[in-house]
């Protein structure tokens, strides 16, 4: 059975079938990713696993954290993730145990969240593709302004969700329902069909599919 993974997302590139169709994938090192806690409902209430991913060295650890790992028999990780499974599911897993990419197969669709990059503070412009207006006569200071936002003396008030300038990227997104186009496992690395959030090196999570 397939469980989420923690990754990291290594950048874009393509691959070719049989036929000669070229495929844009993305690579992604999806773990290894130990168990480091088992959570159950007896002690916490709810049944998930708390797995880790990416090296770090120990003298930048709490040092509660560096006893949490060493009860683990694991080195210190830098991304910790629960990840909820069911009562039934729980027994299958010990702690210190490494969850690998070999979990998932070609043609499989999986989900990858990550988050977006960050572009800072934008206008209407870029932010929401808003035109410009005209450089012409009559006009003047109000080139790239996003225009009226109130709706007059009622409500006398912005209303929630208009679309204004504001921080752009660095938001949490999900891509759905991605194809596994190719798995090495000795590499740890799985590669899925399109873009995924995102900056090279970045860390995503890459889990199966629900069907609905």
């Amino acid at each position: 059975m397939s469980l989420e993974l923690i990754g990291r997302k290594l950048g874009m590139t393509q691959i070719f079938t049989e036929s000669g169709d070229r495929i844009p994938v993305t690579v992604i090192e999806a773990g290894p990713c130990p168990v480091v806690q088992k959570k159950t409902g007896d002690r916490d209430g709810y049944t998930a696993l708390q797995i880790g991913y990416g090296a770090k060295r120990a003298k930048l650890v709490p040092k509660a954290m560096q006893g949490h790992f060493a009860k683990a028999n694991t080195a210190p990780k830098r991304v910790l993730v629960e990840v909820r499974v069911g009562a039934g599911d729980l027994d299958g897993y010990q702690v210190g145990q490494e969850l690998t990419c070999e979990g998932f197969k070609v043609g499989q669709r999986v989900d990858v969240i990550g988050t977006t990059i960050g572009r800072g503070f934008r206008g209407v412009v870029r932010r929401h593709g808003f035109p410009t207006r005209r450089v012409s006569h009559g006009n003047h200071e109000s080139f790239r302004h996003g225009g009226s936002m109130s709706a007059g003396t009622f409500p006398g008030r912005i209303r929630p969700g208009l679309r204004m300038a504001g921080q752009m990227g660095n938001a949490r997104r999900t891509q759905l329902n991605l194809k596994v186009e190719r798995i090495e496992p000795e590499k740890n690395l799985i590669y899925v069909r399109g873009a995924v959030p995102g900056h090279p090196n970045a860390f995503v999570r890459i889990r199966p599919t629900v069907k609905g």
